[in-house]
């Protein structure tokens, strides 16, 4: 906004109320005092004070002593004393466990969310390594166009902080048993 325009605004929101307040006794009033008119300032001197930065401004922020930790398979920051992850081990085989497909925080990988087991809920979802299971999953939700449960079986691995799973067995549980 150029300087002309905001000085206008500036007068038509402080000059322009300050002039409405001032009255003019009428004739037939002589008993009550002329009220005297504020003192105004002019329209430059406002835009000055407004631009200008206060002497008690606030202080500009200082970085961070610790800085956050950063989660290695996410990148993001991770809050002070995370619980710990229950990873799988590596080669430990998953059986016929429930749980949805979903796509990965990174949206390039799937990752396979598993259904509570009602105990401690505390598996993390899996990255699901690619292979003919994996594509049959996600055939199978397109050709259905909503959310399913699948059955999975597969070799666990791990890798940074993470479990992936290899799966060997894929079943699609009947539509009685898809109630969510």
């Amino acid at each position: 906004m150029s300087r002309q325009i905001l000085l206008s605004c500036l007068t038509m929101l402080f000059v322009a109320p300050a002039l409405a307040q001032t009255t003019q006794p009428s004739a037939g009033a002589t008993s009550q005092p002329a009220t005297t008119r504020p003192a105004v300032m002019p329209a430059e001197q406002v835009l000055n004070q407004l631009l200008k930065p206060s002497p008690t401004a606030a202080e500009p922020l200082q970085p961070v002593p610790n800085p956050p930790v950063l989660d290695q398979t996410t990148g993001k920051a991770v809050a002070p004393a995370p619980p710990p992850v229950m990873l799988h081990r590596e080669g430990e085989y998953i059986h016929d466990r429930t749980g949805r497909l979903t796509r990965g925080a990174d949206g390039q990988t799937m990752e396979f969310t598993f259904d509570a087991d009602g105990r401690g809920m505390q598996d993390p979802p899996m990255i699901i390594l690619p292979n003919l299971q994996l594509m049959k999953m996600e055939n199978a939700l397109t050709s259905v166009g909503r959310d399913l449960k699948f059955r999975i079986s597969g070799q666990v691995t791990e890798y940074k902080g993470r479990n992936y799973i290899l799966l060997d067995k894929v079943v699609v549980p009947p539509e009685s048993a898809q109630q969510f």
